[in-house]
């Protein structure tokens, strides 16, 4: 079955623009969006939309709709993707990435790791997280910094994905990290990628939608909680994830865009936590809060 891509080609300030509607837009679907620099130089950028083949119609008619008012002018254009596992394709070529004393590389690159690196060596899978996408970078970065400067005895890694922020909590500190993910395949994943890592013990790998599993009065309450997932299911789970936190502890929330920073924030607060830092990446956020006063 054919996967299509209906884009847009513009500049990068438009294209965020567009980015941020199609977020409101589609945000809560099963749709993936996306913004890629195609010419560096001549500041040229594409907004995409992608799909199977039996939803453009559809789609494509609410894009139209979407960019009625202020960008009418804009050409939607239309591409068939090749059967390809665009996953592995993306990791071909791709530079270790550096985050704080993490870096996440692939097999190959196990010649660039330094003497006092912490080394998450992630291979192309079926789950997300590889650490080059900047919800993934900036969550390691921010795991250093917490972890270094507060005290935390346990941790929860919610939408583990491939695991590799379970993986650096337990390796910057041996400490038992619980895992979960709403996806089984994305768990036997993260397990591989434990395991490869040589992290055989420490780290509980569940199959978890929400917090509806036993694994988290097991494991919690948990000084540190952090989720890459998205701004609506972080802002709808606020209330139940800071039942689960301990007192004095900290929250590492990301895959936030920048423009929905404020209202996850105001989420939060309003279930009692204190923002404490943000991390911007590629246009993304991650945001730091805990119990206590925070700054702004």
């Amino acid at each position: 079955m054919s996967e299509i891509r209906l884009f847009v080609t513009t500049t990068e300030a438009l294209a965020t623009e567009i980015l941020d509607l199609m977020t409101v837009c589609f945000g809560e679907e099963d749709v993936a969006i996306a913004t890629t620099e195609v010419d560096e130089k001549n500041d040229v950028w594409e907004a995409s939309v992608y799909m199977m083949v039996e939803e453009e119609a559809e789609i494509l008619a609410r894009l139209e709709e979407l960019f009625s008012a202020d960008f009418a002018d804009l050409v939607i254009d239309r591409e068939v993707l090749p059967q390809i596992d665009w996953i592995a394709k993306s990791l071909e070529g791709l530079k270790p990435v550096r985050a704080g004393r993490f870096i996440v590389h692939g097999a190959h690159d196990r010649d660039k790791v330094r003497v006092n690196d912490l080394a998450i060596e992630i291979e192309a899978g079926q789950a997300f997280g590889t650490g080059h996408h900047g919800t993934t970078a900036g969550c390691l970065e921010m795991i250093g910094e917490v972890v270094r400067s507060r005290p935390v005895r346990n941790a929860l890694d919610l939408g583990t994905g491939s695991g590799v922020l379970a993986i650096a909590v337990r390796k910057l500190k041996r400490i038992p990290v619980l895992a979960t993910d709403i996806d089984p395949i994305a768990v036997k994943v993260a397990e591989g990628n434990a395991r490869s890592n040589g992290i055989v013990e420490g780290i509980g790998f569940r199959v978890a939608p929400g917090f509806h599993s036993t694994a988290f009065a097991e494991y919690g309450p948990f000084d540190l909680i952090i989720a890459n997932i998205l701004a609506r299911p972080l802002m709808k789970m606020a209330p139940q994830l800071v039942t689960h936190l301990a007192p004095g502890g900290s929250v590492i929330l990301s895959g936030i865009l920048a423009s929905q920073r404020w209202k996850v924030i105001a989420a939060y607060k309003g279930a009692g936590l204190a923002h404490v830092r943000t991390i911007w990446r590629n246009g993304w956020v991650t945001i730091h809060l805990r119990h206590g006063r925070g700054v702004l």
